[in-house]
């Protein structure tokens, strides 16, 4: 009995020392399951893009901005998102920004293409896929670009000139986080051409010596954002809008994709495919007084970051 009593009174220090441990480990792990919680509330902003410059090889048609039809470049992209989302708020903004570069034999070097669109959007959840929102959006282009008829050069757009800025009021769809629905039978957008030679001769829809025009219709914006893994991503949006005023039976389309395909680290693949058409538009045909889809296509390999 007293040697029962020896090792016990010999092991007790260890057994409280171990349950001491115990505890602590197990304070420990609550402590740390508890910040982690309160880190993803703190959550809000959804942040990221991405920067590639490409060697690549591009095909445009009835590209009203200007370019060559086959062509060689060096193009640059940056596109930016930030969404942010709390209780029943949200905001969602993009901006895309490219420009390209090319060599020809017969022209020389020169701007090929750039545009810039910005985005953003704000909705009030009214159930957790539909929200009660409204829009704003700008898209232009910085530098002054040419069409190329016949291999005769001829100025056709610069900064702001067109520029389209559009607001509107209406549902967006939200069935995934990836996908975004609007629609709005009410949107305003202003058609700009500021440079005085393209507004004389009333190009872009704008009265000949007029620098704005300003339409009323229905709009409908399709955003799709997808990272199927590390490696590959995918961007996409259409945008569609009706003239209540002029023709709301030709609808003006806006169409972009971007496909990357990371190889490594840095180097990727890309495939960017844009089409657009504005029923006011009118510099092609015979005469150069008719409206077409406008398609560009650019193929590059190069380098890609992403943030």
């Amino acid at each position: 009995m007293k040697k029962i009593t020896t090792l016990t009174l010999m092991l007790l220090p260890l057994f409280i020392m171990a349950q001491d441990g115990t505890v602590k480990a197990l304070r420990s792990e609550a402590e740390r399951t508890i910040k982690k919680e309160e880190d993803t509330t703190k959550r809000l902003w959804r942040k990221g893009g991405l920067y590639g410059i490409n060697i690549s090889q591009g095909s445009l048609s009835n590209w009203a901005a200007g370019g060559d039809n086959f062509s060689l470049s060096v193009n640059s992209l940056l596109s930016l998102y930030a969404f942010y989302k709390k209780d029943k708020h949200s905001w969602d903004n993009t901006f895309d920004f490219n420009i390209g570069y090319v060599k020809t034999t017969s022209l020389g070097s020169r701007k090929n293409d750039d545009r810039f669109d910005l985005l953003s959007k704000y909705g009030y959840a009214l159930n957790p896929k539909l929200n009660l929102s409204g829009l704003v959006s700008l898209r232009s282009q910085l530098f002054k670009g040419y069409t190329y008829p016949d291999n005769v050069k001829s100025f056709s757009s610069a900064f702001m000139a067109p520029g389209y800025l559009l607001t509107s009021i209406g549902l967006d769809y939200k069935p995934t986080k990836n996908l975004s629905i609007f629609l709005s039978p009410v949107t305003a957008r202003w058609v700009i051409v500021r440079d005085t030679a393209l507004a004389n001769k009333g190009l872009y829809g704008v009265t000949p010596g007029k620098k704005t025009n300003l339409e009323f219709g229905a709009f409908a914006s399709i955003n799709y954002l997808k990272e199927f893994n590390k490696f590959i991503t995918y961007k996409s949006r259409l945008d569609l809008f009706s003239n209540y005023r002029h023709n709301p039976q030709n609808i003006d389309l806006f169409m972009s994709n971007i496909l990357n395909a990371k190889l490594g680290k840095v180097l990727s693949v890309s495939w960017s495919l844009d089409f657009i058409y504005d029923d006011d538009v009118r510099l092609f045909g015979k005469n150069q007084r008719s409206a077409a889809m406008q398609v560009k296509s650019l193929i590059g390999i190069g380098f890609l970051l992403k943030f």
